[in-house]
């Protein structure tokens, strides 16, 4: 897959995406200040309290042009050798206290300003996936892998629009992969703005499908 012949949509203009990048650099270097400087000691100290194993969970997953990247997020899981295969459910015996805290107000994403700041995301874009989902429903799904066109992001307009958490039938990810399309054909700016504000709004009222 070739990003540069396949990209449509106001994205495929080489202005557009530099100044997506250029807020990307801008938005991810905040944070990563400003906010994840002091968050990350104090949520190390509490996931090493609560089970052995690393601060930040890494794991494979499908990038632009389905090039894989190690995506970060801080662990909330105990360690376990299903990682790359099962999703998290509702009722994960895997997940500790902290990383239930962690996963249902977002927090557990924020290392991820990391990978946008590095290039391998975006601040909004269609979720990565695990490698396995992608090679499982790119079979399943017309126009899956158009979502690969752009850079993974850390919040969607999928995800502000319901399309978040397991994704029990293929109906689940249809839905998904539509927003995703949608979301290539119609960006701009001011859309990108709109999402990261819903998502603040939606981490701060609390969403059902967050764990």
């Amino acid at each position: 897959m070739n990003s540069a012949e396949n990209l449509y949509g106001p994205l495929a203009g080489q202005t557009n995406q530099i100044k997506k990048r250029i807020a990307d650099v801008v938005i991810s270097l905040l944070v990563i200040v400003f906010i994840l400087s002091w968050l990350f000691p104090i949520i190390g100290i509490l996931i090493k309290l609560q089970s052995r194993g690393p601060i930040l969970f890494k794991q494979l997953r499908s990038g632009r042009d389905d090039v894989p990247f190690y995506c970060y997020k801080f662990r909330s899981m105990r360690v376990n050798g299903d990682s790359d295969v099962r999703q998290a459910s509702k009722t994960d015996d895997r997940i500790t206290p902290i990383g239930r805290f962690l996963r249902s107000t977002s927090l557990d994403e924020f290392p991820q300003f990391i990978n946008v700041f590095l290039g391998d995301m975006s601040v909004v874009g269609p979720r990565p996936h695990m490698i396995r989902h992608t090679e499982h429903y790119k079979q399943l799904i017309h126009r899956f892998m158009v979502r690969h066109f752009l850079k993974p992001g850390i919040t969607g307009w999928a995800q502000i629009s319901g399309c978040r958490g397991e994704t029990r039938q293929k109906e689940d990810m249809e839905r998904r992969v539509q927003h995703d399309i949608w979301y290539l054909e119609n960006w701009s700016s001011g859309l990108d703005m709109k999402i990261v504000l819903l998502t603040m709004l939606a981490v701060i009222k609390g969403d059902e499908n967050a764990f």
